[in-house]
């Protein structure tokens, strides 16, 4: 009792009061009390990370685990926990005087604080946590040495190297406490790793592991020092190194990646041992799902040796055995991919990237390479099997039957084989994945016997999917594998983005649509399958019936072979910088082919070809060959221009200039200017760079000189030539509006905004036309017509911006809170680039305009509905929207004709059946309707400039 009265009492000291009691009350309740409950819960994070941590032993390994990207949410809960305990302990148990900290415990809270922070990845936090205890305890070197080690490692995380190494060289001038040691040797580890000064990384990291107590990061710190002493190339060190992993008995996960290190290290004069131990390995069970792994280090002692065509085979075998879509195989096909690449297999290099880059993350330093070739080989592999393939149906044709037969017989064998090594690779891979599910499923898992799937981490606690990187990585992949590279836009299917409505009404044929397409034109030379037969590749029928036997079949295999040599040697030659292969398939086009329709362009990229390796014969060859068979040509013109050489030399610069002082004349309506400098343009940078705004701007100054069709004219050439270009989808845009009845009158484009849009033509008698109905007793709609981005832009300053699902949802949920009675139905339908949203069920104008009034008066709606035009439209005069008049048109008679009625005062909208009738003599005076004016009657709208808004 005495003792809790005691206690009691002591609570009484101010907190700031700096004696040697309150010193001690506040060091003993921040250490017994919020501090340890932060501390056990740090332990529990740093436990927790250990064992979800998964390390890609393809790369050399950070000394923390958060230097893992994947890691560093491992124990967030844990660490947030920390951080509230320690800020608690801080804010209530700080004695500060005169800018010093008194309470003698409290540094321990600030560098728990720190090292939560750095634990949960928030490296700029705790930089600025450590910083700021550096000066706080200035004046104490261990405790200062230990925040100024701390705030060198966030530095080092941050990739902040200047800083770090500043804080170290400050460091090394003032005498370290012995208290601070250990923390500093994990500091200069981790800083010379990350700088690659591998050298005087060695030392450190060898105090640092004799410094290490936990078994499981101990084995990880040898692992990483066996891949310095890799790097430096001191094989034997590296071998001793990973035998220590070993000995620490780590999970097998790790000790199985380091004898697969230990046996590449030594592969240089022992590679035949080596692969006899990993095919060993392969035979053991209990690597079933690190097969891939075992045959990539095969692969690689078969590549130190020189053995190409065995690293490739090593390679495949791996890439067919692995059960993982993990970072390892990732790894192995980029390295597959660069072997087929070297060897110029543009197929199977196509392919090994195709499904690298799903699985390989974006922060490795050859992931911008690995992208460009798989993009670039995305868009040669289809012209060049194009070629192999129709090259062989040929020569099939050509062969006697005897050897053709013997030819697809072949083709089916071959074709049974890879069919049964994948039925035998699936049934394995389900075996496998079938005996580890029981084990676990009985509880019989043994670490070391049985190891856990790398790369696949199970979904726990309800986590959404797309958080868990493996699933991602393995969904990138399998897309990558059906659809290729694709941008993340809109319309990704489609390669030709632009929006302009084609001749027949359809959309711009998609890519895959263009490959149907293809494989079409390649069909032409296939006599289509009459029976079952035909269509299955295991009988020979199949292949008899794709072989072009006919003159018309043959000739439709040579257009496709000229077109893909075409396309393939101008990628070869721009973009990959393959001038041989170019210059065969250039030559073959030329040769085989001297009717080819772009021959005159080919003969051009020779000439382009020839010059950049200065063959200055084969050069002039060309040049001569083009004069002689190609005068008029476009390119004869280019490259026998006599500014040829200065074009090429300082062209880039007088077309920008060219095209600056364009611009400047078309926004001073300087059209003359505008023209001359256009034919300008196409006289001495035809195939410039700026070529498709020269002819955009130069169509948008004829619109303001009132030649309509003269600008519809350049801006479909945009379009057409310069699909990629970055004003193609303004000019396409353009060329559509006038497609969905935008007016040119008077030789001018009408480019008013949306609300003067009507989709037909009205013919000149108006008469034709229907008129609007003012029955106000008929079923009417409320309805509110926006276009999709205006929602967006018009939403309220302050807000997030609104979209057209939050809109419906608001709607909807204000429908059924205020009217229970009534079940107004929600519809939202196209008209052009309009969105009409559409709410009905109101049994007369009264109750249409009653409920408008209610919806206005509610603020989110009100707010949600400033981008939109709000209406109130019969069923009867719906129709006519859009089409017989404009939605302006029909807003002025609206407000002429409808607005100035007088409506019921009762609350209609609580009855479901009853209609009041309107009461004649509350109505106005009655007078004949007066109808809006046709538009080919009404006034000619003035012509905006192009810095207004077009639609």
């Amino acid at each position: 009792m005495v003792l809790v009265v005691a206690l009691v009492a002591t609570t009484g000291f101010a907190q700031n009061k700096n004696t040697p009691k309150s010193r001690f009350w506040h060091a003993f309740n921040a250490r017994y009390n919020t501090y340890y409950n932060g501390h056990m819960a740090f332990l529990d994070g740093n436990l927790e990370k250990e064992k979800g941590h998964k390390d890609n032993y393809t790369e050399l390994l950070p000394l923390y685990p958060v230097g893992n990207k994947q890691s560093r949410d491992i124990g967030k809960s844990h660490y947030e926990r920390t951080v509230e305990k320690m800020e608690k302990a801080i804010q209530r148990h700080t004695i500060k005087v005169k800018g010093r900290e008194q309470n003698p415990f409290l540094w321990r809270a600030w560098l728990m604080l720190g090292k939560a922070q750095f634990q949960m990845g928030q490296f700029e936090e705790a930089a600025a946590t450590f910083s700021y205890m550096a000066r706080l305890y200035v004046g104490d070197p261990a405790r200062s040495g230990l925040a100024r080690a701390w705030l060198a490692k966030s530095y080092t995380m941050l990739d902040w190297r200047y800083d770090a190494e500043d804080v170290i060289r400050n460091m090394s001038r003032d005498s370290m406490d012995f208290r601070a040691v250990k923390d500093w040797d994990y500091t200069y580890a981790n800083y010379y790793i990350s700088v690659g000064d591998y050298p005087k990384a060695v030392p450190y990291l060898r105090k640092v592991i004799k410094h290490e107590r936990r078994k499981t990061q101990r084995a990880r710190e040898w692992y990483l020092m066996g891949q310095i002493q890799n790097l430096m190339g001191h094989q034997q060190e590296a071998y001793k190194a990973f035998a220590r992993v070993i000995r620490c008995s780590p999970p097998y996960e790790l000790q199985f990646n380091a004898r697969i290190a230990q046996t590449e290290v030594l592969a240089k004069n022992n590679g035949k041992q080596m692969i006899g131990r990993l095919k060993r390995m392969a035979a053991n069970d209990n690597n079933a799902e690190y097969l891939d792994q075992v045959y990539y280090a095969i692969g690689n002692i078969h590549l130190a040796q020189g053995d190409t065509l065995q690293a490739i085979g090593a390679y495949e075998r791996g890439n067919q055995k692995s059960t993982r879509n993990g970072i390892e195989k990732g790894v192995l096909l980029l390295s597959l991919g660069n072997l087929y690449w070297e060897l110029e297999k543009f197929a199977d290099a196509q392919r090994c990237y195709g499904e690298a880059i799903g699985l390989l993350d974006k922060d490795r330093k050859d992931y911008d390479q690995l992208a460009q070739r798989s993009k670039v080989l995305d868009e040669l592999v289809p012209y060049t099997e194009t070629v192999h393939l129709q090259d062989s149906l040929l020569q099939l044709a050509q062969m006697g039957e005897k050897e053709r037969l013997q030819a697809i017989d072949r083709v089916i064998d071959a074709l049974k084989k890879k069919e049964k090594e994948m039925r035998d690779a699936e049934l394995e891979n389900t075996a496998v994945t079938q005996q580890t599910s029981n084990q676990s499923n009985f509880g019989l898992v043994n670490q070391r016997a049985v190891p856990q799937a790398i790369g696949t981490q199970q979904q726990t606690g309800g986590a959404w999917y797309f958080y868990n990187p493996t699933a991602v990585s393995q969904g990138k992949a399998t897309f990558q594998r059906e659809w290729g590279r694709r941008e993340n836009t809109d319309n990704w299917r489609r390669s030709n983005q632009t929006v302009v409505r084609m001749p027949s009404g359809n959309a711009a044929n998609d890519s895959i649509t263009a490959s149907d397409e293809a494989a079409k034109a390649v069909g032409d030379s296939i006599v289509a399958p009459i029976d079952s037969t035909a269509l299955d590749p295991h009988n020979r029928e199949y292949y008899l019936a794709q072989i072009p036997f006919s003159d018309e079949q043959q000739t439709a295999c040579h257009a496709l072979i000229k077109d893909a040599l075409f396309h393939a040697a101008i990628i070869l030659k721009d973009k990959m910088e393959r001038l041989n292969i170019s210059e065969r398939y250039l030559r073959r086009l030329t040769g085989d082919y001297p009717d080819y329709e772009h021959n005159d362009e080919a003969w051009y990229h020779l000439w382009l070809l020839y010059s950049r390796q200065g063959r200055t014969a084969e050069a002039a060859e060309c040049l001569t060959r083009l004069k002689a068979d190609y005068a008029e040509s476009e390119f004869t013109q280019l490259i026998a221009d006599p500014y040829y050489a200065e074009n090429a030399r300082f062209g880039e610069q007088m077309e920008d200039s060219l095209y600056a002082a364009t611009y400047e004349a078309f926004k001073h309506d300087a059209f003359l200017t505008v023209k001359q400098n256009t034919e300008l343009s196409a006289a001495r940078f035809a195939q410039g760079a700026h070529r498709d705004k020269f002819l955009f701007i130069s169509g948008l100054s004829k619109l303001n000189e009132g030649d309509g069709d003269g600008c519809l004219e350049q801006l479909q050439q945009v379009v057409e030539k310069y699909p990629d270009s970055e004003v193609s989808a303004l000019a396409g845009m353009i060329v559509k509006g006038v497609q969905d009845g935008r007016k040119l009158r008077g030789g001018k484009f009408d480019i008013g905004d949306v609300w003067t849009q009507r989709d037909i033509v009205l013919k000149s008698d108006s008469t034709t036309a229907d008129t609007l109905s003012t029955d106000r007793a008929s079923h009417y709609l409320f309805m509110l017509v926006y276009h999709p981005d205006s929602l967006n832009q018009h939403s309220a300053e302050g807000h997030s911006p609104v979209g057209e699902n939050q809109l419906l949802f608001e709607l909807a949920r204000y429908n059924f809170t205020n009217f229970l009675v009534r079940n107004f139905e929600i519809q939202i339908d196209h008209d052009g680039e309009l969105h009409r949203m559409t709410v009905s069920g109101f049994l007369s104008y009264d109750e249409a305009l009653q409920y408008a009034r209610m919806l206005y008066g509610n603020e989110t709606l009100r707010r949600y509905t400033a981008g939109a035009m709000r209406l109130i439209v019969s069923e009867q005069n719906l129709p006519l929207l859009g089409t017989q008049y404009t939605y302006d048109e029909y807003q002025q008679f609206y407000e002429r004709e409808l607005a100035p009625l007088q409506v019921s005062k009762d609350n209609l909208l609580i009855d479901p059946e009853a209609v009041d009738a309107p009461d004649i003599e509350d109505e106005l005076p009655a007078k004949p309707v007066e109808q809006p004016a046709p538009a080919t009657q009404k006034k000619q709208q003035k012509v905006l400039d192009f810095d207004d808004d077009f639609w």
